[in-house]
């Protein structure tokens, strides 16, 4: 059996793109549940998920149904102990709960003035005084938390975990919005930008829906500053090399090209989100390098 989580707009939602970490970022299965934010479709949906009344939204396989990141990562890290979700070292742990509680809480010049919009990446935000204050504070923890653990790799407490799920929609903060960086923050920006969980999410966002244009700002736009995306564009119709959909194993009925070559999928969704960034998915990948 599978989790069930109910999350709002891909590109958008950064409280969904968290909590969604959370399962894919450590090999949890779980089956989402979309709707379209500012609008009925969220009251709709987790009418099911009660008493939740915000994305995300989890319910376990046997029906207890767990609102709010925080508690999603603690209810699935006891569930599953061996995910890695927190460090199996005590004082490391500790570190990335406080990182976790802090994100959770606080923040709210950041989110305030930097809305998550994974579809665009800006020159210049003119950030306030209050952003830069909570910049500073961002980096002060990093900071902190690598000099507390040791942490030599990209992450803030050694392996990825819980923390860093947590800051990932800071991190498309910072990069969307060209937010000033130290260097040893730019790179932990960049860590996440290049995260193969991260990078399916945002494929999956720049596909899922129309733009929402409440997150639209008038500032100066500049290429996403994430890994290089492979070329590839949907076209109407094959033959492709593929009889069957690389993810679900249905006939195709959609194709997409990639280095001169058609590909094929079952619907629009599974096509569109590899267009968005083909080397997201391993599945595809598989079938591309054979």
């Amino acid at each position: 059996m599978t989790y069930d989580l109910a999350i709002g707009d891909r590109a958008y939602s950064s409280w969904s793109l968290r909590g969604w970490l959370l399962f894919d970022a450590f090999d949890i299965p779980v089956k989402t549940h979309s709707a379209r934010l500012y609008t009925n479709e969220l009251a709709t949906l987790l009418k099911e998920f009660f008493p939740g009344r915000t994305a995300p939204t989890m319910r376990t396989p046997d029906g207890t149904v767990v609102p709010e990141t925080l508690a999603i990562a603690e209810e699935l890290a006891s569930r599953h102990p061996n995910a890695g979700i927190w460090s199996t070292n005590p004082k490391a742990r500790s570190i990335a709960r406080v990182l976790a509680a802090e994100m959770h809480a606080g923040f709210s010049a950041l989110r305030s003035h930097c809305p998550m919009n994974l579809r665009v990446s800006y020159t210049d935000c003119a950030p306030t005084d209050a952003v830069l204050a909570d910049l500073d504070r961002l980096q002060t923890l990093w900071a902190w938390a690598r000099a507390e653990t040791g942490a030599t790799g990209p992450w803030l407490c050694g392996d990825y975990s819980a923390a860093d799920a947590f800051f990932a929609p800071v991190a498309a903060r910072i990069a969307g919005y060209n937010l000033p960086a130290a260097p040893d923050a730019a790179a932990y920006v960049a860590a996440h930008l290049a995260h193969p969980s991260f990078r399916r999410w945002r494929a999956m966002g720049m596909v899922d829906g129309a733009d929402q244009d409440y997150y639209r700002r008038d500032f100066p736009v500049r290429p996403w500053p994430g890994p290089q995306i492979l070329a590839a564009k949907a076209v109407a119709a094959g033959p492709s090399v593929n009889a069957t959909c690389p993810y679900s194993g249905k006939p195709v009925t959609h194709f997409m090209d990639l280095g001169a070559t058609v590909w094929g999928f079952c619907n629009p969704f599974c096509r569109d989100k590899t267009v968005a960034d083909p080397e997201a998915w391993p599945k595809f990948m598989v079938l591309y390098q054979s």
